[in-house]
């Protein structure tokens, strides 16, 4: 349905030649700007729902006596399983948090999410080997977990924008009637929606503009010149893209193809999932610049880990 009404504006509507830089840029832009914001809508105000029918206490302590980071174990195996960007993944973290998931265990969703989807499993079974797919999947998760203990033991939800705001309203009053609790939770998912609609105007802005007019060579070039740097220069490449993991895929097999550690390209594709430029312009408005910063740079140090254990398993695989 998105891609058809991308197709309308830009080709029908704005005239522009198919397969131009400006058509692709464009067509990405009004493409991902409609799916993330109607999923922002529909993902907040079904949760807002769902939250009036739950005792949001009894959830709350549930989450937080999570031992042994079975919550972290949970959100990371569901992000695991849906196939979200990692811009596509902020509307069901932001329902964790207007449920009063801990933060913690919200980012595990948030991290894991982008990073390992059943696409890619599938896409990189087909290239590499189904046994680095499955190590590749369990490293994602892996990451997900451990990084959202991480976090949750620095106690920074005092750092989070929107959350608190939705934890006064749970407190004011909660709707008894099925009305009231439609009307309550389609007045959530639109105030969520005005709030953020700007950044995510503007983060899938970068994203287009990068996707329709940097060359994919412009990135390979940075890759695998330097041997002890090459990973954290991957990672930090490929932020600015944005991308999942499912279209990064064939680009990984062929630039590792062309002699690029296995480790390195891996490296380069999680931080284009897990750590893109317009995640982070939408992030923005739901936590602050501190707790931003910690999550990107505690996912950032993660993958270089795993791209260099990646480029330890080549060499002796």
């Amino acid at each position: 349905m998105f891609k058809s009404i991308a197709d309308l504006i830009t080709y029908s509507l704005l005239k522009f030649e198919e397969g131009t830089q400006q058509a692709e840029a464009v067509h990405f832009f009004f493409y991902d700007s409609l799916k993330i914001l109607v999923l922002i809508f529909t993902v907040v105000s079904i949760i807002a729902f769902i939250k009036t029918l739950i005792s949001q206490n009894k959830l709350q302590k549930l989450m937080s006596k999570s031992r042994f980071g079975l919550g972290n174990i949970a959100a990371s195996t569901l992000g695991a399983v849906t196939p979200f960007c990692s811009c596509s993944s902020v509307p069901l973290f932001l329902g964790f948090l207007e449920a009063r998931i801990p933060l913690g265990i919200a980012l595990s969703f948030l991290i894991t999410s982008p990073l390992v989807n059943e696409v890619a499993f599938v896409i990189m079974g087909g290239l590499f080997g189904w046994r680095l797919a499955f190590i590749y999947a369990l490293t994602g998760i892996l990451l997900g977990i451990f990084a959202g203990i991480f976090i949750g033991r620095m106690k920074m939800e005092k750092h989070l924008i929107l959350e608190s705001k939705a934890s006064q309203k749970l407190k004011d009053s909660t709707p008894k009637t099925l009305s009231k609790k439609i009307r309550f939770a389609l007045k959530e998912g639109w105030g969520t929606f005005k709030k953020l609609y700007p950044y995510v105007l503007g983060g899938v802005a970068v994203g287009a503009l990068i996707h329709g007019f940097v060359p994919e060579d412009f990135f390979m070039n940075y890759i695998g010149k330097y041997s002890i740097l090459s990973v954290p220069i991957a990672v930090i490449v490929g932020v600015p893209i944005y991308a999942g993991c499912s279209t990064v895929v064939p680009l990984i097999f062929s630039i590792t193809a062309n002699g690029v550690p296995l480790g390195t390209s891996l490296a380069f594709m999680m931080s284009i999932a897990g750590l893109s430029l317009p995640e982070a312009i939408i992030l923005k408005r739901v936590m602050n610049l501190k707790l931003l910063a910690t999550f990107f740079a505690t996912v950032a140090v993660g993958i270089v880990l795993i791209g260099l254990l990646f480029n330890l398993l080549g060499q002796m695989l």
